[in-house]
């Protein structure tokens, strides 16, 4: 029995550890996060010394993770024991979203940077699809980048020829970003050749988020470019959020992976929106499977 155990312990150790990303640290950390929060979550309530064996990391790490999430208001933490937080952004989070449909996000991206011309001033928003584009800017270059998401910032702080404008504003923690009246008035002061958003949701042909001050910041960039790109896989017609942005056929692209409904695709194409379906490659886990 005691073998068996350990064998179990050991595959399940091994099975985390196929789950997070080897491409570098900080995507590592963030998917750690994210499994835990979504472990936590599943169970309600949880001893940190089990996520320290379930994850096999040290106590130190474990409360430095379980910190990042108490902050983003994602999980709450007393007395060596952690709680799933009741809130409606905790799936807006940047942890919660950094690892969801990945290989749907990359499809998306990569058709999404066919709009991508060297010259061209772009607004990205905080949203994890629209951070798949950067690997995609380096063929485009040169580019003037404006966004809110310090991610972002981070990710595109080391390609060369582009222009990053960083938008000011108040910041939230939960998204890693800047929001509120300062950010949309600096937003309005801009025009740009294209905007790239992503949203939490699809109902009813509208776009909506959890997050009002999400929305604004959002259509502020949506009403201060010339084209609009909406990047959107297959989940998104499956959630429910309770702010709407706008409708789709607002937008001058609609982009989604294949594993979009085909009812949905025809739907909108009917209603006149350009919808462009990114095939997912099929070699790849997860790839037949958040913002």
């Amino acid at each position: 029995m005691k073998d068996s155990s350990a064998r179990d312990e050991n595959s399940r150790k091994a099975l985390i550890g196929d789950q997070l990303p080897s491409d570098s640290r900080h995507a590592r950390q963030l998917a750690r996060r994210q499994l835990m929060a979504e472990a936590v979550m599943a169970e309600g309530t949880m001893r940190i010394e089990d996520l320290t064996e379930r994850f096999g990391i040290s106590l130190m790490t474990a409360h430095r993770d379980l910190d990042e999430l108490v902050d983003k208001g994602i999980l709450r933490k007393t007395r060596g024991v952690v709680s799933a937080a009741p809130t409606s952004l905790i799936e807006s989070s940047e942890v919660y979203r950094s690892a969801r449909q990945l290989v749907e996000k990359q499809a998306i991206a990569e058709a999404a940077a066919a709009y991508l011309e060297p010259g061209q001033a772009v607004f990205f928003d905080d949203s994890t699809t629209v951070l798949q584009l950067v690997p995609h800017l380096q063929t485009r270059v040169p580019l003037t980048v404006i966004t809110n998401s310090i991610t972002l910032m981070n990710e595109m702080k080391g390609t060369r020829d582009v222009t990053l404008l960083g938008l000011g504003g108040q910041f939230y923690n939960w998204c890693n970003a800047f929001m509120g009246p300062v950010t949309t008035a600096e937003i309005r002061r801009l025009r740009a050749d294209r905007a790239f958003l992503s949203m939490s949701a699809i109902t009813d042909d509208m776009v909506f988020h959890q997050s009002p001050e999400m929305v604004e910041t959002k259509r502020a960039m949506f009403d201060s470019a010339a084209m609009r790109i909406l990047l959107a896989d297959h989940t998104k017609f499956e959630r429910r959020a309770l702010h709407a942005m706008g409708t789709l056929d607002e937008f001058d692209v609609v982009i989604v992976d294949d594993g979009t409904p085909p009812r949905q695709v025809e739907r909108m194409k009917a209603k006149g929106i350009t919808v462009v379906v990114a095939p997912l490659p099929r070699n790849k886990p997860g790839a037949a499977a958040g913002e």
